[in-house]
């Protein structure tokens, strides 16, 4: 199973969601997000959240559409990505994909990058996606990573005290048993040329992200 959440941020920062890479994906609808993917004319297998950014009218479409909607009052202790997401990945699909959770409201994004953390518990692949980035989170080990070109720069940021044991290698440039502590700068826009690029880490918590420009 392979699952795609949409959130409501700007829809400006969305990739095409009728790519054919996403066709074997089924999608959810996080708050105002449901009505981005009917624009999409995609209609989600399940919508969450309070639906309080909707306009009258919007929030009619979404109730006659017929869809399983789970809606939640205004004051709750997650946001409504949160819901949809830990919904999400109960059902342990083999990826899950956040789109619409850039741009717009810094304290949201920032949530969203953090909520990435969740795929420590879980065997899905879980990535944040727009038109210019594609981040993930890595737990210690090993990683053969291929190349796609439509991302040129590769950074890494530690979401723990310090990532220890990073080894960079295939980069322009490359590391070698090397510590990475948080707040550190020090891996930010590598590149690399080769079809397979290598990171492999002992300790920690490593956000990858692939950039465009």
């Amino acid at each position: 199973m392979k699952l795609a959440i949409v959130a409501g941020g700007p829809e400006s920062l969305l990739p095409d969601l009728n790519a054919p890479k996403y066709e074997d994906f089924e999608w959810i609808g996080a708050d105002h997000g449901t009505i981005v993917l009917l624009k999409n004319r995609i209609r989600p297998i399940r919508a969450f959240g309070d639906f309080d950014s909707l306009t009258a009218e919007e929030r009619t479409k979404i109730d006659k559409d017929g869809f399983e909607l789970c809606s939640y009052p205004p004051e709750k202790d997650k946001t409504d990505l949160e819901l949809a997401l830990d919904w999400a990945l109960s059902l342990n699909p083999e990826q899950c994909y956040l789109f619409g959770v850039t741009g717009g409201r810094m304290d949201h994004a920032l949530a969203s990058i953090q909520l990435l953390m969740k795929s420590t518990d879980t065997s899905s692949e879980l990535a944040i996606i727009d038109k210019k980035n594609w981040i993930t989170l890595l737990t210690p080990g090993a990683y053969p990573i291929k190349n796609n070109p439509s991302y040129r720069y590769l950074s890494f940021l530690a979401l723990t005290e310090k990532v220890t044991g990073l080894s960079l290698s295939c980069v322009k440039y490359p590391l070698n048993d090397a510590e990475l502590r948080l707040g550190s700068s020090l891996c930010i826009s590598n590149e690399t040329h080769a079809a397979v690029f290598h990171v492999s880490f002992s300790h920690g918590l490593l956000l990858m992200m692939r950039c465009s420009d």
